[in-house]
């Protein structure tokens, strides 16, 4: 099975070139389409290393460890625990059709892309494919704005400061975030380019960490003792906000408080956060499904991998996401938890563990997000369904690795995180939360 190939269903629409046939040539001469060749490249990662792990680590993204708090501290408890349940109820019915056509025949590289196109035609297929890439694309620049973000928050300098301190020593400005995401992005550029069956092992390893890290914020809700915190924050003008808040470990009484919802000011934004505010920021985290099936084309027996590797993927994600949520709302105060969306790492035995962790998840999202991206644009290159100038992106190495559909992702993400960085604060502070509600949620 992993070397067929379905042919691409013949558009009744003259003058898309989909194949030999021109309009109106009877569908039974048809030749296939770049299909009576098998696939080049040696189809090398099983479920594990192709499916759950990239499936993983693009749940776990960096609203896994700075987002647990907000759900929990506005939404209570109970209100959560229901939008964890419903989202996994949407993105259930996606994973059932993948599961569902991906069973259905032999499928090659182009994970949603391939599946819809040999489906429903070349109409839905190259539009829905088309949509699938720049979201990819889009995705990727996002995710190492937050990652470069996240670091200077560590290790960024005080601009108002000319003197750096400690180990804030990063200098910050609009072309300084340029440059260090234009490194961070040469970082996964290089990894995908050498192939799939490195990336698997990089995403690999960086699950290690990543469970590490959430190991360490398990362990630590047991070891650590209780403790107090004064939490600052800026207010209108010179004003300072103090707030009292408090990690009293497993208690009855603490989670008996944070069982019910309590939606307040947002500190970060500076708005009052509603249900479907919170939904909206919470649903993010349970995206990422097709980050399995974008990797088809290197699966052994992808047929088999997509499906029972998601789902593993999706129940795994839904039972950390759960014991979270009882763990913060049983353990810190509300205040803790509205005040301070890192409070992760101010209740942890060590940390730097947390901050790893969030590099760490941004990493690997910026990386699977390249890699998927490159996969898709490398199927619609072979189908021909835009011409010369998606032709280039259907070269391959030696090893059957797509390397000019990933440069072709590399320099989109270039350009749509450069263009981002002048306008990521607007979208973050106001399409985010005004604009993006639970229909938002429902349709995606």
């Amino acid at each position: 099975m992993s070397n067929e190939r379905t042919p691409l269903i013949t558009s009744g629409v003259c003058g898309l070139a989909v194949t030999a046939v021109t309009c109106g040539a009877a569908s039974d001469s048809t030749p296939e389409s770049n299909s009576e060749t098998p696939s080049r490249g040696p189809r090398k990662l099983n479920t594990f290393f192709g499916v759950m792990v990239p499936t993983v680590l693009s749940m776990f993204s960096i609203v896994l460890f700075l987002r647990t708090g907000f759900v929990v501290g506005h939404a209570g408890l109970l209100q959560g625990l229901l939008m964890v349940v419903v989202a996994y109820t949407i993105i259930s019915l996606t994973i059932l059709s993948i599961c569902a056509i991906s069973t259905n025949g032999a499928i090659q590289g182009g994970g949603a892309y391939y599946m819809i196109s040999r489906s429903l035609g070349p109409e839905f297929g190259g539009s829905i494919g088309l949509m699938f890439f720049l979201a990819k694309v889009f995705a990727c620049g996002e995710y190492v704005l937050g990652l470069v973000e996240a670091i200077l928050d560590v290790f960024g300098a005080d601009p108002d400061s000319a003197v750096s301190e400690g180990v804030r020593v990063l200098p910050q400005g609009y072309w300084y975030t340029v440059l260090y995401s234009s490194v961070v992005l040469l970082l996964c550029l290089l990894v995908c380019l050498v192939g799939a069956h490195i990336y698997s092992r990089t995403a690999f390893v960086i699950l290690l960490v990543v469970t590490v890290s959430l190991l360490s914020i398990f362990i630590s809700s047991v070891a650590v003792k209780p403790l107090d915190f004064v939490i600052t924050h800026k207010g209108s003008g010179n004003q300072t906000l103090r707030y009292n808040a408090s990690y009293t470990g497993f208690n009855a009484t603490t989670l008996r408080n944070n069982l019910y919802s309590a939606y307040s000011l947002d500190y970060s934004t500076n708005s009052v956060m509603s249900f479907s505010t919170v939904f909206a920021v919470m649903f993010t985290s349970c995206t990422g499904i097709m980050a399995g099936a974008n990797m088809s084309g290197d699966l052994k027996t992808p047929s088999v991998s997509i499906p029972k590797g998601t789902i593993v993927a999706v129940l795994y994600t839904f039972t950390v996401y759960v014991l979270l949520f009882i763990l913060a709302s049983a353990t810190c105060d509300r205040t803790l938890l509205i005040q301070d969306y890192g409070f992760f790492q101010r209740i942890n035995l060590w940390p730097p563990f947390v901050t790893v962790g969030i590099y760490c998840a941004s990493l690997s999202a910026a990386m699977c997000a390249m890699i998927g991206a490159s996969r898709i644009l490398h199927a619609l290159a072979l189908d021909q369904l835009f011409g010369l100038p998606l032709a280039p992106a259907a070269v391959t190495s030696s090893s059957g690795n797509p390397w000019v559909a990933v440069l072709y992702t590399w320099g989109l993400a270039q350009v749509s995180y450069c263009s981002t960085t002048l306008t990521v604060n607007l979208l973050h502070r106001t399409l985010v939360f005004h604009c993006f509600g639970w229909f938002i949620c429902v349709i995606v």
